[in-house]
């Protein structure tokens, strides 16, 4: 599971807010389906080198959310998707109400990973757009091809 994770310690977002939002994505996209047990908090943070209280906060935010149900005998597990206007707060309104599937699951993770760090910066889409247009003129910079060709 924690292969899906990573803390940017040097990021302005808080560590726990990096963990709900990159779940949350996880979530909304059917990487982790309804029923999908999670690591322990314990076990999520020894494996991100961090602090309980920070996943146990990211958890909380994300129950809240009613994205993950905790409990004794089951331990956390996924309850479902949430998208569009449903309680998953602004992330809710950044992602698709339906899990994305196939190939590109994973880029549509981490376009909603990049979505929810620009809200959390205080980004607009325009701004967020803006972002993305100017990193995708800067990639023949760094040698990767242009796929419009």
């Amino acid at each position: 599971m924690t292969a899906g994770i990573s803390i940017d310690l040097r990021s302005a977002t808080p560590p726990y807010e990096q963990i709900r939002a990159q779940i949350a994505s996880l979530i909304v996209i059917g990487a982790l389906p309804p029923g999908t047990r999670l690591p322990t908090v314990r076990r999520l943070a020894a494996d991100l080198g961090i602090a309980a209280g920070t996943v146990a906060r990211a958890y909380k935010e994300l129950e809240q959310a009613g994205l993950i149900q905790t409990g004794r005998r089951n331990g956390t597990v996924v309850a479902g998707p949430v998208g569009g206007d449903g309680p998953g707060g602004a992330l809710g309104d950044a992602v698709p109400a339906r899990p994305a599937a196939g190939p590109n699951a994973a880029v549509i993770a981490a376009v909603d990973r990049c979505i929810a760090a620009g809200r959390a910066a205080g980004l607009d889409d325009g701004a967020l757009l803006a972002v993305m247009r100017a990193r995708l003129g800067q990639s023949h910079e760094y040698g990767e091809q242009d796929s419009s060709q």
